[in-house]
């Protein structure tokens, strides 16, 4: 879902804006990107209220199970409260009532099924939306979904640029340079993270404002697109990768370190998760992997998990150690389920002695306990 703002009444215009939503549609339905059906990919170009805009969200929202996205360009602004508010073409500063509330997109993606969302917002004072006073307020915390990411163009109290004379805003340009180009010397696929640290050190190499995130869980980890700039490494690379470069399973002291270590894994591989799933032996199939690596609890079972290893390239002896530090933190998990005082149960209370019942009824005088 793609909406933008660029013809403003009062406001400043932002013509770039216009120029980024194609581009951007073109990207995430093309081949280096997430290849999507044309008809999964909405824009909503100058909407003129707020539910020229939000009606669209909310019907994509309602439809989608798997992945949500959404991204809007346009200005950023702030009501009496401080709050954020994103700005149609009649839209005023101060005045929320004439835009759109961050509060009322938060509604309609919170109550959405999807099991991931992203959210990216190229405007002014974005941050806003990462929470203004800690965690209290956090987009990805108030969301019941494991895997949410909110990624913003500015800081809470900063300005998104539009640099006069270029194509595109500062942020998405350089967000489509990644998805058309790739980052020279990153792994073969490109995942949230990966991609956000990269705009954060060109943005700032370039004196740009510097984007912003919050992700909750492995939301991270979500590929957004097959880098373009992959090389693979030599044979003498790829020998020093398996010797040294390995997460050491002695070092994951808890479930999500251990999990976050064997999503690493796959990024030193430079495969892809279908590649990955028919090197196995036998083959595992791509969405079975695609949980493995999406879990926030430590796997049930080994099975999958030493599977999943073999493909990667990893050693009998060093599978074993994973498996020995699966069970280790295995273990640890029984050992605190067995501390946990057990939940108190109710007795009903006709089953319950007299000696009982007047235990519990400790508190009143002797006789109104029948002394």
């Amino acid at each position: 879902m793609l909406v933008g703002v660029s013809r403003y009444t009062v406001l400043e215009p932002l013509p770039a804006v216009a120029n980024n939503l194609p581009a951007l549609a073109r990207a995430l339905t093309g081949p280096t990107s997430w290849h999507l059906p044309a008809g999964h990919c909405t824009v909503v170009a100058e909407p003129d209220t707020a539910r020229d805009m939000l009606d669209p969200v909310k019907e994509a929202a309602e439809a989608t199970s798997d992945t949500l996205l959404v991204y809007f360009a346009g200005h950023g602004l702030l009501d009496g409260r401080g709050e954020l508010f994103f700005g149609l073409p009649g839209s005023v500063q101060g005045s929320s009532y004439t835009g759109v509330t961050y509060q009322a997109l938060r509604e309609i993606i919170t109550d959405c099924t999807a099991q991931r969302f992203v959210i990216i917002l190229d405007c002014c004072m974005s941050g806003r939306a990462l929470g203004l006073m800690g965690g209290e307020d956090l987009l990805a915390d108030q969301a019941q979904i494991d895997g949410s990411y909110l990624l913003a163009a500015a800081p809470e109290n900063g300005r998104a640029l539009a640099p006069l004379g270029e194509t595109h805003t500062a942020f998405t340009g350089e967000l489509l340079d990644v998805l058309q180009r790739g980052i020279p010397g990153g792994s073969r696929e490109l995942d949230l993270n990966a991609v956000y640290h990269h705009l954060r050190g060109e943005l700032a190499a370039k004196g740009r404002p510097a984007p912003q995130k919050r992700d909750r869980n492995t939301a991270g980890r979500l590929i957004l697109a097959r880098n373009q700039a992959y090389r693979p490494a030599s044979a003498p690379a790829r020998a020093a990768m398996e010797e040294n470069a390995w997460p050491d399973p002695d070092d994951c002291h808890t479930p999500l370190v251990f999990l976050e270590a064997l999503a690493e894994m796959r990024a030193l591989t430079g495969l892809t998760i279908p590649a990955l799933a028919q090197r196995a032996d036998p083959p595992l199939a791509a969405t079975t992997i695609s949980r493995l690596l999406n879990e926030t609890a430590l796997p049930a079972t080994w099975k999958t998990t030493g599977r999943y290893l073999a493909a990667c390239g990893l050693t009998p002896d060093q599978i074993g150690a994973w498996q020995a530090a699966w069970q280790r933190l295995r273990t640890q998990e029984e050992e605190l389920t067995e501390l946990e005082p057990p939940l108190p149960t109710t007795t009903p209370p006709r089953a319950r002695s007299w000696r009982a019942r007047l235990a519990g009824r400790q508190d009143l005088r002797p006789w109104q306990r029948g002394k």
